[in-house]
């Protein structure tokens, strides 16, 4: 009989040990998905509270009936200034904002993942002074690839595409490493910084305002066809990234270890890189330059979460869109009716986080 207890014992034992680390795993993505719900609840709400708020305030129901009567109209009466306002101005810049904190966070954490960098961002890599140049290249001088109302989105872009390649043809000259890659970005960043310094020398005061302006970063240039824009690109690069997310998970061990576990390291950091300069330029092009976001939306993830990027990627994409409409609402309403860049608001919210980062960490950022 001791025996048989004994067994039976025994056995427990072993299926309590055999269930341990499913329990554990069970708990590991019940967290994170607990994080991406409160996320997503927190963006629905913070954007429906977003579209009542303004000069012109709007009440909730007033919102949802006008957003309603767009596709029921036979069930749905609104006014035409409720219309205006819900449909013309907020709607669009709203989305615009989900959308953007979605790019630049996506890209922040990547690029810190696959360069292996905590500062790694749109600024390091110079894609940012880049689009500042293409935008006051057109702003100033007039000249550029594309005329017309277009001729400072296409600058931007295009500009921010050259600057990527640049940096990666030097690097690859002396072999494509996370160091050689941030150095390329650094010499390419002054570069460009020091081009956009001249122009704003040379050009009348009316256009070094509208230049300044603009790098200043704002979602008021929002419309649904760059909506549209910036929406295609991200949905058509994020799947790419995240199906990488593995292997950029390799590549924060290191390169050696990457390619022991049968990473083409190159190979991977050159296409995201090149991926996450597009989604980068698709926004700024159309924003101008907005700060911190890249930067502090994947710390504060990874700090939750950890650095699996398999979750790291969705969830800092999700704070990041919680951090620029934030930022946004605030700019819209904080000094109402004036209305302050957003490139200015988040970097009042990054720079006291960094600090309070600095602090808190005691040896490794990593």
């Amino acid at each position: 009989m001791s025996s048989n207890v004994k067994t039976i014992r025994e056995a427990a034992s072993r299926q309590s040990t055999l269930r341990g680390p499913e329990e554990e795993y069970r708990k590991f993505l019940g967290k994170r998905m607990l994080f991406f719900m409160i996320l997503i609840l927190g963006v629905i709400l913070l954007a429906s509270l977003a579209v009542t708020l303004g000069s012109a305030n709007l009440s909730v129901k007033e919102v949802y009936v006008t957003i309603l009567a767009k596709f029921l109209p036979g069930y749905f009466q609104t006014t035409r200034f409720a219309d205006t306002i819900v449909w013309g101005l907020r709607l669009e810049r709203i989305l615009m904002g989900i959308v953007a904190g979605m790019g630049l966070s996506v890209a922040g954490a990547a690029m810190q993942g696959i360069l292996k960098n905590p500062l790694a961002s749109e600024f390091t890599l110079g894609v940012s002074s880049a689009a500042c140049f293409g935008a006051a290249l057109a702003i100033v001088m007039g000249a550029g690839f594309i005329g017309g109302e277009y001729l400072i989105v296409a600058n931007s872009f295009i500009f921010t595409l050259i600057a990527s390649f640049a940096v990666y043809g030097l690097a690859k000259y002396k072999g494509i490493t996370p160091e050689t890659m941030i150095l390329a970005g650094i010499a390419i960043m002054y570069l460009f910084s020091a081009m956009t310094s001249f122009l704003q020398y040379v050009g009348h005061a009316e256009q070094v305002q509208e230049v300044v302006f603009w790098m200043m970063g704002s979602l008021g240039r929002a419309s649904w066809d760059k909506l549209s824009i910036m929406t295609l690109i991200l949905i058509l690069c994020l799947p790419y990234l995240l199906l990488k997310s593995w292997d950029i998970n390799a590549l924060g061990a290191g390169d050696e270890t990457a390619k022991s576990l049968g990473v083409n390291v190159e190979r991977t950091r050159v296409i995201c890189m090149l991926l996450l300069s597009l989604i980068t330029a698709s926004i700024i092009c159309f924003t101008g330059t907005i700060g911190f976001i890249g930067l502090v939306a994947p710390h504060i993830t990874r700090m939750v979460i950890g650095g699996d990027h398999r979750f790291l990627l969705p969830g800092s994409a999700l704070v990041g869109a919680l951090l620029l409409l934030g930022s946004d609402t605030l700019a819209r309403t904080i000094l109402a009716p004036v209305i302050l860049p957003v490139g200015i608001m988040t970097s009042f919210l990054g720079v006291p986080f960094f600090v309070y980062l600095f602090m808190k960490r005691r040896k490794e950022f990593w």
